[in-house]
């Protein structure tokens, strides 16, 4: 049935650094899949967790390691046919300690694996023994009946210590095979795998640039905004188009309304008769203020105008940005989906390897 996941959970990974052995470097630049699996044809407990296309921890857990909490959302434990040390990081203390009663609980059934392994070893090599004190006496040949019964005894002893000994080696030598047969399609699968890794990676690299570029434009829709604030504190305090061109408008009434009257005052000074110099000064100055009104009236409308355009630039551009959006959660959805199949796929693999 090959290896099976007997637990699963979410860690950052580390690794002692081999040659401070004080230091931890990080295994994994996130967290990760760490899990328990268990080899029901050798008897054997792994703990084994893969980032990107390798594998980060594949640790074979014996009845002597220990796995001890150093805070409260760390542990770490030693490896001594890796020759290094574990970590593991999760994000609750609850996690934590899942994992340390995991560990103890497989590290108990390792216990008892290799006791019952042990047992099986002393049967047989106490068969063995007996067997082979039961032929070390040598027979007694003689051309009489008994002695030629007790040496065709003999004989058979020996072959059939010689079977025995001949289907342990066989035992042995198919277990042996056996072994590499599992650590061949093992890694067999690793290297299938690596393409799937490498897929899902560079995914991941797409989802990145995709922030990046939602964060561009989150930004250039932040300036935009603050422009047209700076606009909008230059010229009317209205905070919409429709209110700048009511108070335009407005305005050119009280300049029409005050043009009106200015000229009003100049029929009744020309009714009156006065001085012809006079008149013509005043209606020269009047002249310059309406030609300043007139400017300032330019001026307005083309703050007006450019904080129309701001704004409508502005909304363009938010318009553009929940589009990015939107198909950036698209593709994040897809790319979810493609995960989970891929994990499901990797699942089916394993358990059917």
């Amino acid at each position: 049935m090959g290896e099976q996941p007997i637990f699963s959970t979410r860690a950052h990974v580390f690794q002692i650094d081999p040659a401070t052995k004080r230091n931890w470097i990080p295994a994994s630049k996130q967290a990760v899949t760490v899990s328990y699996f268990y080899d029901a044809t050798r008897n054997v407990y792994r703990i084994i967790s893969v980032g990107g296309t390798k594998a980060i921890i594949n640790s074979t857990i014996t009845p002597n390691m220990t796995f001890t909490k150093t805070s409260q959302k760390f542990g770490q434990w030693a490896d001594s046919r890796a020759n290094t040390v574990y970590g593991l990081g999760f994000a609750s203390e609850h996690h934590l300690s899942q994992f340390a009663e995991k560990f103890q609980e497989v590290k108990e059934a390792a216990r008892l694996a290799r006791e019952k392994s042990q047992d099986k070893i002393e049967l047989t090599n106490s068969a063995l023994s007996l067997t082979s004190q039961q032929v070390l006496p040598s027979p007694v040949i003689s051309s009489n009946g008994p002695g030629e019964e007790k040496f065709f005894r003999s004989q058979s002893a020996d072959v059939e210590l010689t079977t025995e000994k001949e289907r342990l080696k066989k035992m042995r030598s198919e277990g042996s095979v056996c072994d590499v047969q599992w650590e061949a399609e093992y890694f067999s699968l690793q290297d299938n795998n690596s393409k799937l890794l490498a897929a899902l990676q560079e995914a991941s690299a797409n989802v990145e640039q995709w922030k990046r570029r939602l964060g561009a434009y989150q930004e250039e829709t932040e300036r935009l905004r603050q422009r047209v604030s700076e606009l909008e504190s230059q010229g009317t305090p209205e905070p919409t188009p429709e209110g700048r061109k009511e108070e335009v408008s407005h305005a050119l009434e009280d300049l029409e309304s005050r043009l009106r009257a200015k000229e009003e005052e100049i029929r009744v000074l020309k009714s009156q008769k006065p001085d012809a110099r006079e008149l013509e000064s005043q209606k020269e100055a009047m002249v310059q203020k309406l030609q300043e009104i007139e400017g300032h009236n330019a001026e307005l409308e083309r703050r007006l105008l450019r904080t129309e355009q701001a704004l409508s630039q502005s909304l363009s551009e938010r318009d553009r940005a929940q589009s990015e959006v939107s198909k950036f959660s698209q593709l994040l959805d897809t790319k979810i989906f493609e995960l989970s199949e891929l994990r499901q796929g990797l699942a089916k693999l394993i358990e059917n390897n």
